[in-house]
C-alpha cells in the first residue's frame, strides 16, 4: 500500500467514525438487550454469579468500560424504555461502536491482500460504513459488533498468512500472521458461538492447502508433516487455550453466588413446589410445580405409608432408612396438603397417558390411596455403597410410582400459563421418559438425628468441570430458545431482507434495524451470480473448455469462492437450527457477501480505464449513500414525519410503525414541553346517515366526525384519514351502483314487452301496476277472450326464452346489497292494504331503507326501475 492509501484509509475511518458515533448517547433509555447485556455487565462488578448462553469475552469488555467510568454496577436494566441513571452507558456503547469502527479499515485491507484494486476497497469500506443494519447494532451495547470485528480481524490475518506461505514458509512473520490467526479464533469464538463457523472458513481453506501441498511433489513428507502440525497447533490449540481461558476469568470474577440454583435432575427446571393456588381446571386442586429457587414452599415430610393405624409418631418413633419398594406419602409442610395424583388430565399435557398431580388435603385428613408413592431408586454415588441400598442425600437418584395408576412422577420443558406463574410443569407419566423422571433429596433434616450425623455436600468442581458442565449448560439453554418472538425471522428471509427488528420506540421515535436496501441486495445478487457462472463454468469444463487455464479466471475464482464459502458456512448452519433466530444473525454472513459484491465489481470493471471504474464506483458509492440517510432516522431514533416514513415502507412486511412518528417535524419541538393528547385513535364509533341537506343526523354526533364531515380541521390526522378513506369508499361504491343502474336500463329497453317479468316493488305496490290497474279493467270487459289469447302468446315466449337468459332478467331487478328489500314476485294484490302498509313502515324505519328519488327523471319515466337512495354512513374515530 502506498502512502496516498494510507491518508484515504485515515480520512474514511474517520468517516465511520462520525457516522457510528454520532449522537452515541441517544436514547438515553435502554435498547433491545441491553436489557440483558447491560445486566450481565452489573453482575460482573457485583460478582455475582450467571448464566448466560454466550461466551464472556465481549460481556467482558463491556464491563471493563463500566467499570473504568465508575460503575457500581446497581442499575438493574429491567425494562426497554428504561432511563438510565448513574451508569455511564455512552462509555459501554464506545465499546462496540469503536468495534463496528474498525471493522471499515479491516475490509480495506482484506480485499487488497487478495489483490483487488484500491478503488474495489475503497467501495467496500463505503458499503460498510454506510450499512444501516450494521451502523445499528453497533451503537449500543450488544454482542454482534465485537462478533463482526473479529471475524473480520480473522479473515484478514488469515489471507495475510495466505500470501505469506505462497513466498517464504516458517519465517518468522509467517508464524506471526498464523498465531495472530489462531488468537482471533479463540476470540472470535468467544464473543459467540456464532464464530465456530469463522473457524469452519478457516478450516476450509486449511484442508485446501494442505492437500495442494500433498499434492506438490517438491513438497518432502516431513515438511508436509511439519506444515500440518504448525496449523494444528496454532488453529485448533490456541483457539481452544484461549476460548479457556476467558471462562478462567469469568469464574475469577463470578465469586460469590448468584441467582441459579439446583434444579430437577434433567431439566433443571428446579425444585418440587406446590403454593395455594389452584388449577383453573380439571380438579380444581392446589398445584404443583417445579421453583427454580429456594423457598419454603419447597418443603415436604416422608411419611410412611404402609402404616394405616394412624398411631404412628414421626418425632418420637425412631429413625428408619427409606429403601426401594418403600410406600411413602409426601406432606407439603406450608399448606398441610399431601402428593397427589388421580384419572384426571393434566391443565396443560392433556394426554391420555398424562395424570393430573396436585396437593390434596387438610389438616387432620389422613388421605387415600391417590397420595401413596413407591420409592424406586435408580443409582447411587460410585463413592456410597449405602446410597444404591438406600435414600441417601445428594447421593441417591429415585423415581417415585403411583401406588393406584402406575404413573411415576414427571417434568418436562413444558411451562405453565400466567395462572401457574410460568413455572414448570408436573405430571405422572404411565410412559415417562426415564431421565424425566429422576429426582434426588438436596436437604434432610431430623430433630431426632444425632450430632455427629453424616453430613454431605457438593462436591467443589475444578476448572475444567466448571468450564464442561457450563458448556453443557450453554447448549441447552440455546437450544431451549424455541419460543417465537414478534420480531424474530428465519434465514430464508434474510438475504432478500424481508423484515427487521424493532429495538426501540418512546418519545414518537423509533430505532429499527434495517439494512441498506442498495448495500443488502446488491450482496445477494453478487452472491446468486457467482453461484451461477461457477456452476457454468463447471459445465463448460465437462464439455472440453479450458476457461480455468486463464490465470484471470483462476484469480477472481480462487478470491470469489473463498468469499463464497465462508457466506455459505455463516448463513447456511442457520437453517438446522430450531431456535429463535434474528436478523443480526446474517450480519457475519453479510460482511462475506459485501466484500463478494465488490470483488464481482473489480472483476467487471477490469477492462476499464481507472478513471471510468472510479466513475462507477463513485456513482454506486452515492446510491448507498442515499439509501442510508433515507432510513437513518431508523438507525438513529432521529425524529420522522408519518408521510416519509410510510413511503419508506418499500416492502409489506418491513413492519416498522409508522403510526409512532408525527405529522410535522415542528410537532417534536413540543414534545417535553406541554402534554400532548395521543395521536392513537380510540375505538369508538358512530354510525348514522345524511339528511337531505346533507347534515348529519344522529341522536348524538360526534364533534371530531361533524367537523371532518364539514370540512373543518378538528380532530387528529389519523382521524382525518379514516373519515377520507371511508367517504372516498362511499364515492366508489355509488359510482359501482350508478354503472350497474345505467347497465340493466339498457338491458330493459332490450327486453320485449310484457316478458312476464314481477315488476319490483316501491312503497308495497308494483310500479307497473299502479299504471295499468285502471287501463286493464275495460279491456277485461271489452275482449277477454284477446286476452288469454295474448296471455297465452306471452307463456310460450317466456317458455322459448333460456335458462341463461332468465337468470340475466332476473339479475336485473336484484337491488343492491347495500339496504335491499326482497322483490315480491306475485302480484301486489295478493297481500291486504293494511299488511302492505305494516310492512312498508317498519322496513323504512331501518337505517337504509329504499325510497323513492321523485326528483330523478329518469326513473320518473321509466316505472321498471328502481331508485335507491344510500343513506351515507359516517364512522368518526375520536
Amino acid at each position: 500500500m502506498t502512502a496516498g492509501e494510507w491518508k484515504l484509509l485515515f480520512l474514511v475511518v474517520l468517516l465511520a467514525a462520525g457516522v457510528r458515533l454520532f449522537r452515541l448517547s441517544k436514547p438515553n433509555s435502554v435498547v433491545f438487550d441491553e436489557v440483558h447485556f447491560g445486566k450481565f455487565a452489573s453482575k460482573y462488578i457485583k460478582t455475582q454469579y450467571f448464566v448466560d448462553v454466550h461466551p464472556p469475552l465481549a460481556k467482558l469488555l463491556i464491563t471493563l468500560a463500566a467499570f473504568v467510568f465508575g460503575y457500581d454496577g446497581q442499575f438493574d436494566f429491567k425494562d426497554i424504555g428504561k432511563i438510565y441513571e448513574h451508569v455511564p452507558y455512552v462509555a459501554m456503547r464506545m465499546v462496540p461502536a469503536t468495534l463496528g469502527v474498525a471493522t471499515v479499515p479491516l475490509a480495506y485491507l482484506t480485499l487488497r491482500a487478495l489483490d483487488c484494486r484500491a478503488t474495489t476497497a475503497l467501495l467496500a469500506t463505503l458499503f460498510i460504513t454506510f450499512e444501516n443494519g450494521l451502523v445499528t447494532q453497533s451503537r449500543h451495547i450488544l454482542l454482534d459488533s465485537p462478533l463482526i470485528f473479529f471475524t473480520a480481524l480473522t479473515i484478514f490475518l488469515w489471507c495475510g498468512f495466505w500470501n505469506e506461505d505462497k513466498h517464504a514458509p516458517f519465517t518468522t512473520s509467517w508464524w506471526t500472521w498464523l498465531t495472530l490467526t489462531g488468537l482471533s479464533l479463540g476470540a472470535v469464538v468467544s464473543c459467540k458461538w456464532v464464530g465456530l463457523f469463522t473457524i469452519a472458513t478457516v478450516g476450509v481453506s486449511t484442508v485446501h492447502q494442505l492437500w495442494n501441498l500433498l499434492g506438490d511433489l517438491r513438497v518432502p513428507p516431513r515438511l508436509f508433516v511439519r506444515h500440518f502440525m504448525a496449523r494444528a497447533i496454532c488453529l485448533i490449540v490456541i483457539p481452544l487455550v484461549f476460548y479457556m481461558a476467558m471462562f478462567q476469568i469469568h469464574f475469577l470474577i463470578l465469586e460469590n453466588s448468584g441467582d441459579v440454583t439446583l434444579r430437577h435432575v434433567n431439566t433443571q427446571g428446579g425444585y418440587l413446589h406446590s403454593h395455594v393456588h389452584t388449577y383453573p381446571g380439571g380438579s380444581k386442586q392446589q398445584q404443583i410445580t417445579l421453583y427454580p429457587h429456594r423457598d419454603s414452599n419447597n418443603d415436604w415430610r416422608i411419611f410412611n405409608a404402609s402404616d394405616d393405624s394412624g398411631a404412628f409418631d414421626w418425632t418420637s418413633e425412631p429413625l428408619s432408612y427409606i429403601t426401594s419398594g418403600t410406600r411413602i406419602k409426601l406432606l407439603h409442610l406450608t399448606t398441610e396438603k399431601r402428593l397427589h395424583s388421580h384419572d384426571v388430565r393434566p391443565p396443560v399435557s392433556d394426554v391420555d397417558f398424562q395424570n393430573e398431580v396436585s396437593a390434596y388435603g387438610m389438616p387432620g385428613f389422613a388421605g387415600d390411596a391417590n397420595d401413596d408413592w413407591y420409592v424406586e431408586i435408580e443409582h447411587g454415588d460410585r463413592r456410597d455403597k449405602e446410597s444404591s441400598k438406600r435414600l441417601r442425600t445428594l447421593r441417591t437418584v429415585f423415581r417415585l410410582r403411583h401406588a393406584l395408576t402406575g404413573c411415576y412422577l414427571f417434568s418436562h420443558k413444558v411451562k405453565l400459563p400466567e395462572w401457574g406463574y410460568e413455572q414448570q410443569e408436573v405430571t405422572c407419566n404411565k410412559n415417562a421418559v426415564r431421565a424425566n423422571s429422576l429426582w434426588y433429596i438436596e436437604t434432610s433434616v431430623h430433630p431426632n438425628q444425632p450430632v455427629d450425623a453424616e453430613k454431605v455436600n457438593y462436591k467443589l468442581p475444578g476448572f475444567f468441570a466448571k468450564f464442561l458442565e457450563l458448556q453443557q449448560v450453554m447448549w441447552t439453554t440455546n437450544a431451549g430458545l424455541t419460543d417465537r418472538h414478534t420480531y424474530d425471522s428465519r434465514p430464508d428471509a434474510w438475504p432478500r431482507l424481508r423484515r427487521g427488528i424493532n429495538f426501540w420506540v418512546k418519545d414518537h421515535r423509533q430505532i429499527y434495524l434495517i439494512g441498506n436496501p442498495m448495500v443488502w441486495w446488491l450482496s445477494t445478487f453478487a452472491v446468486v451470480a457467482y453461484a451461477a457462472i461457477r456452476g457454468f463454468l463447471i459445465l463448460r469444463a465437462q464439455r472440453g473448455y479450458r476457461d480455468f487455464d486463464n490465470t484471470k479466471v483462476v484469480k477472481y475464482d480462487s478470491l470469489c469462492g473463498f468469499l463464497f464459502i465462508g457466506w455459505s458456512l455463516h448463513y447456511f448452519p442457520f437453517f438446522l437450527m430450531a431456535r429463535q433466530l434474528f436478523l443480526h444473525h446474517y450480519f457475519p454472513a453479510l460482511y462475506f457477501a459485501v466484500l463478494l459484491s465488490c470483488a464481482a465489481f473489480d472483476l467487471v470493471t477490469s477492462t476499464l480505464r481507472p478513471r471510468v471504474r472510479l466513475q462507477i464506483a463513485a456513482a454506486l458509492a452515492v446510491l448507498a449513500i442515499w439509501h442510508f440517510a433515507h432510513f437513518s432516522p431508523l438507525a438513529y431514533g432521529n425524529p420522522w414525519t408519518k408521510s416519509k416514513c410510510v413511503s419508506a415502507k418499500w416492502l409489506k412486511t418491513w413492519d416498522f410503525s409508522c403510526n409512532d412518528f408525527l405529522d410535522d417535524y415542528s410537532q417534536y419541538n413540543t414534545i417535553g414541553l406541554a402534554p400532548r393528547e395521543s395521536q392513537i385513535p380510540v375505538a369508538h364509533t358512530t354510525v348514522g346517515r345524511l339528511d337531505p341537506n346533507g347534515n348529519l343526523n344522529q341522536l348524538h354526533v360526534d364533534p371530531v366526525a361533524k367537523a371532518h364531515h364539514d370540512g373543518g380541521e378538528a380532530g387528529d390526522a389519523e382521524t382525518t384519514g379514516i373519515w377520507r378513506r371511508v367517504k372516498s369508499k362511499d364515492k366508489k361504491e355509488k359510482r359501482r351502483r350508478s354503472s350497474r343502474q345505467r347497465r340493466r336500463r339498457k338491458k330493459l329497453a332490450l327486453l320485449p314487452a310484457g316478458s312476464g317479468v314481477a315488476a319490483p316493488i316501491v312503497g308495497g305496490t308494483s310500479a307497473e301496476a299502479k299504471k295499468e290497474e285502471k287501463k286493464e279493467e275495460p279491456v277485461k270487459e271489452k275482449d277477454a277472450g284477446t286476452e288469454k289469447e295474448q296471455a297465452k302468446d306471452e307463456d310460450a315466449k317466456t317458455r322459448r326464452r333460456s335458462r341463461s337468459q332468465q337468470r340475466k332478467v332476473q339479475q336485473i331487478h336484484q337491488l343492491p346489497k347495500l339496504g335491499r328489500k326482497p322483490t315480491l314476485r306475485r302480484s301486489p294484490s295478493l297481500l291486504g292494504r293494511s299488511v302492505r302498509r305494516r310492512w312498508r313502515q317498519s322496513w323504512q324505519r331501518r337505517s337504509c331503507s329504499p325510497v323513492r328519488r321523485d326528483d330523478d327523471e329518469d326513473n320518473q319515466n321509466n316505472p321498471d326501475m328502481l331508485s335507491i337512495r344510500n343513506h351515507d354512513i359516517g364512522i368518526a374515530f375520536l
